[in-house]
């Protein structure tokens, strides 16, 4: 399976506050402001270098410096906009795209409403992120759009996953590589992740 499960004990440490009931929404939001700088760090672990010539206090040298095109990470709506300020924190110049989805209740599909992203997409590393992986309709979804709109260089990061969500979505996505702090043990038959934090965009934004 093309998945990456980030075990740092830091994340691991703020997962657990995060999946307590009685943590509030002010404390909820910095966590995953928090766990998504250090799953960023993660995600960008093997980002190309180049080198520049700069002048140090003592001499000059040959630096390193990302080459090529600026990051694009793109938040599938609304959950993942939660996750972009500690992305954006790590890295600043990085450019933004939205993918608006909501998830069919009764079918669990996932039904396109919004889409915006820079135009040379096909040019960036492209990370789209949504803080759960359950069924991964959403997922699957949404990197298929972005793939129909010319990204060719995907990772997908998550929070959460479930074993159900990660096996649908490497048969769909294979080459796209996954990146979470957890799978957990499986789905409820709502499609929620167990032991999983609950909605996690409810929990974000105080709506339930």
């Amino acid at each position: 399976m093309n998945i990456n499960i980030i075990d740092h004990p830091l994340i691991q440490h703020k997962l657990t506050l995060m999946r307590d009931q009685e943590t509030s929404t002010r404390t909820f939001r910095a966590l995953v402001n928090e766990v998504a700088m250090l799953l960023c760090y993660e995600v960008t672990r093997d980002l190309p270098l180049s080198t520049r010539s700069i002048q140090t206090p003592m001499e000059t040298m040959n630096a390193p410096v990302l080459a090529g095109k600026k990051l694009c990470f793109v938040s599938v709506l609304r959950a993942g906009n939660g996750l972009l300020d500690g992305m954006l924190t790590l890295v600043p110049s990085a450019r933004v795209g939205h993918v608006g989805l909501y998830r069919d209740h009764d079918t669990l599909e996932a039904v396109e409403y919004y889409y915006k992203v820079p135009q040379d997409i096909s040019e960036r590393l492209v990370v789209a992120v949504d803080p759960m992986l359950a069924t991964a309709n959403s997922a699957i979804a949404a990197v298929t759009r972005l793939k129909q709109g010319g990204a060719k260089n995907l990772r997908f990061l998550c929070l959460l996953a479930a074993p159900e969500g990660v096996k649908a979505f490497n048969e769909a996505h294979p080459d796209v590589a996954l990146y979470t702090a957890s799978v957990d043990r499986q789905l409820n038959d709502k499609g929620y992740i167990l032991p999983g934090l609950g909605d996690a965009g409810d929990r974000i934004y105080g709506t339930k």
